[in-house]
């Protein structure tokens, strides 16, 4: 059987209300599902009297479909039941047999008993009286159930991704002057399936802020070496004494005469070039799988084997609220509680990135292709293009 394309529309009211993470552990941990793709949008009342049309199927009685068709109207439109911009997040995942693995075993039905085995069960809602009647439905989040229907919804999304989706920045209204913060969830969050990437966002949900642009990328040693170029001095500076500890440790018993501190610092000051410049190669390669001294300079533009997923924060003073909750550098140091103290590993393999300043937002946001004007190049037009082209 040949690899499907299925595709999860996290709601509005699941990323209001910040249930993002949550839903997000459960779609990632499915081994089944390879995530391919990821795209912020609010909707077009154009997109989603399109997209009614392709709602109905013979298994849906004439209650249910209304129930739809108003949860539709009242909720990702936008003028809405509760006032708010219907930010949708859409996930894209690839598999054998996707469409019905992620409708059955993930996403789940809507049952009259409250159960936790997925993710409809977790946190999603529909009350029905006695008659059968539906009075409140929230799906939490929308799939395609069969592979006919699957399609034509990927071509909707496709015709509808750049006028619809990417970066939502400056569109919610807010009592002060918002800012963004870009934050990467880097590669070892993604090596195997597992809850982490979820749990990371979950952990950011404590800020309060809203999630505006959602990216999967792969960084190109190119982008690697411009986005944290500025650390080859820093390294530089920070780093010398653990250059000097390890060259007065390995010479202190090494000769007849006596090799002092100030030797040693002597040493680290000629050698904490090449160790800054071997640190940046270290993080290149960890950012991008692929190490930059094998490779030559004309590959570096499109040279990657590593996956980070980037997503932007709005809301006033995002950058400090974001740093907060991300913690310490050095996970060993981070505050319990922290992203890089629960998640982190090591001062590299901590989880995630942050930026430090709305200056370092705007040019990391540029640098990985997160600006406004995003929408030009449109990943998920690509991704979906590609799968219709081979079905």
């Amino acid at each position: 059987m040949k690899s499907e394309l299925a595709y999860a529309l996290i709601t509005p009211y699941s990323l209001f209300k910040s249930r993002t993470g949550g839903i997000i552990s459960r779609l990632l941990a499915s081994p089944e599902l390879e995530f391919v793709g990821v795209r912020m949008f609010v909707f077009s009342d154009d997109f989603i009297d399109s997209y009614k049309k392709l709602m109905p199927d013979e298994e849906m009685d004439m209650n249910t479909r209304d129930a739809w068709n108003d949860y539709l109207d009242n909720h990702l439109r936008r003028k809405n039941f509760y006032g708010m911009l219907p930010r949708c997040m859409l996930l894209f995942f690839k598999g054998k047999n996707a469409i019905r693995h992620i409708k059955d075993n993930v996403i789940g039905s809507f049952t009259s008993m409250p159960v936790g085995n997925t993710i409809r069960g977790t946190f999603g809602d529909m009350i029905r009286d006695k008659e059968g009647v539906i009075h409140y439905m929230e799906p939490a989040v929308m799939t395609g159930v069969t592979r006919e229907k699957n399609t034509e919804h990927l071509k909707l999304f496709s015709q509808y991704a750049k006028r619809d989706g990417g970066v939502l920045t400056g569109m919610i209204d807010y009592e002060s002057k918002p800012e963004t913060s870009l934050v990467i969830l880097k590669p070892d969050n993604f090596y195997t399936p597992s809850r982490k990437p979820g749990n990371i966002i979950d952990t950011f949900s404590m800020t309060g802020l809203r999630i505006v642009g959602a990216k999967l990328f792969s960084m190109t040693v190119a982008q690697a070496e411009e986005f944290y170029g500025q650390l080859k001095n820093l390294f530089k500076d920070t780093l010398k004494s653990n250059v000097s500890n390890v060259v007065y440790e390995r010479l202190n018993h090494s000769f007849e005469f006596e090799i002092t501190r100030q030797d040693a610092d002597i040493i680290a000051e000629r050698l904490a070039g090449k160790n800054a410049m071997f640190e940046f190669r270290r993080i290149v390669e960890y950012m991008t799988g692929i190490d930059p001294k094998k490779i030559r300079e004309d590959e570096k533009k499109t040279a990657s084997k590593a996956h980070s997923l980037a997503l932007l924060y709005e809301g006033v003073d995002a950058i400090s609220k974001i740093r907060s909750v991300l913690g310490e550098t050095n996970p060993q140091k981070a505050a319990p509680g922290t992203v890089r103290s629960d998640f982190g590993n090591d001062l590299m393999r901590n989880g995630a990135h942050a930026s430090d300043s709305p200056e370092n937002a705007a040019r990391e946001m540029n640098i990985i292709g997160m600006h406004e004007d995003e929408n030009e190049d449109c990943d998920i037009t690509r991704i979906i293009e590609d799968y219709l082209a081979v079905m």
